[in-house]
């Protein structure tokens, strides 16, 4: 749009066509006071002067930024209002749309693969991928969904986990006990399969946690319910603490079974840092990782009861029987790390 010379003025029909725009467009902003004509023809029309075409130029800019009228108008009312900020506003909801954009392409993408293999998901099943898809959203950036085989949601590793939890509910309601042998293989099978399909990362494993234990959706679509996800953990810890028996005494083994599953929620902290310190080559001697070394030590004798003999005893277990770290998150590398990291505290 070409700009008027000081003392020229345009009629309606001519700063729309020089503007691309309609006449109802103008009598539009004319009525809503965004921009008004500075004076009128003896006939009536209206007529624009340089001033009114430059407030057009803002106009129709701020548009393109994709702002409203009514915030273009606020704006245009505030003279003082920094122009850089409403661009790095505009860029930021670029972003966000982007981001949105990309998502829904994903699964779109993802919907073609199924139809294309000649498969026909039910619309219920599909919902109830995109309603997984969207807690997944809530609990990992899109960086770290493309690193976690858990969100892929694909038919055969939803089978998977359907039928792992059906065969836990099975043993639930048959009322096995969590010490027997049936539920420590399943529990076994059931950690090996989470821990493939977090990426053997604990964070993300931690993170899947918190959102089967806060998202009451996640639970009724997965059926992995708080009292199933006990059941698994006390098998787990039964099955570990009958390796442990192999190494220690009656009374050892008593308080191992007394404190198992306490802290938890700490554990998994724990074990995600020191495997994110080991990952980054931070310094065993670093504060940090001291800090990490000295938690781990303090919670691990409270579970063994404090005494040094038990620990080389479970020391000397975790040497001979890898079974004790499979399914895990820790690795020998890692409890390596926790031990030098706590020598360097003396």
């Amino acid at each position: 749009m070409k700009e008027l010379r000081d003392g020229n003025v345009l009629k309606i029909g001519e700063l729309a066509a020089r503007a691309g725009l309609t006449v109802r467009a103008l009598h539009h902003y004319d009525s809503i006071g965004l921009l008004k004509p500075s004076g009128r023809a003896d006939s009536g029309y209206r007529l624009y002067n340089r001033d009114d075409v430059a407030r057009l130029h803002h106009i129709q800019t701020l548009r393109r930024f994709g702002m409203s009228l009514a915030d273009i108008a606020t704006f245009l009312a505030s003279p003082d209002a920094p122009f850089a900020d409403i661009v790095a506003q505009q860029i930021a909801a670029l972003g966000k749309q982007i981001e949105q954009a990309t998502t829904l392409r994903e699964q779109l993408t993802r919907l073609q693969q199924v139809l294309s293999r000649g498969d026909s998901p039910e619309l219920s099943d599909w919902l109830r991928t995109l309603e997984m898809m969207d807690l997944y959203d809530k609990y990992f950036t899109r960086e770290e969904l493309k690193r976690l085989p858990f969100w892929q949601q694909d038919a055969r590793r939803n089978a998977a986990w359907a039928a792992l939890v059906a065969e836990v509910e099975a043993l639930m309601a048959q009322g096995v006990p969590p010490d027997d042998a049936r539920a420590g293989e399943l529990s076994e099978r059931w950690m090996r399969t989470l821990q493939h399909d977090t990426a053997a990362n604990p964070e993300f494993a931690r993170r899947i946690t918190v959102m089967l234990e806060r998202e009451v959706k996640a639970q009724q679509q997965t059926r992995i319910t708080p009292a199933l996800r006990e059941y698994v953990s006390a098998a787990m810890s039964a099955r570990r603490l009958g390796i442990y028996a192999r190494y220690l005494d009656a009374d050892e083994l008593r308080t191992m079974r007394a404190n198992s599953g306490k802290n938890q929620e700490e554990w998994m902290a724990l074990i995600a840092g020191v495997h994110q310190h080991v990952e980054d080559g931070i310094a065993p001697d670093a504060p940090s990782a001291q800090a990490l070394a000295r938690r781990w030590m303090a919670l691990f004798l409270a579970q063994i009861g404090g005494d040094p003999a038990t620990l080389a005893k479970i020391r000397t277990a975790h040497d001979l029987e890898p079974a004790l770290l499979s399914a895990s998150w820790v690795t020998p590398a890692m409890l390596d790390y926790v031990r030098t990291s706590y020598a360097t505290l003396a």
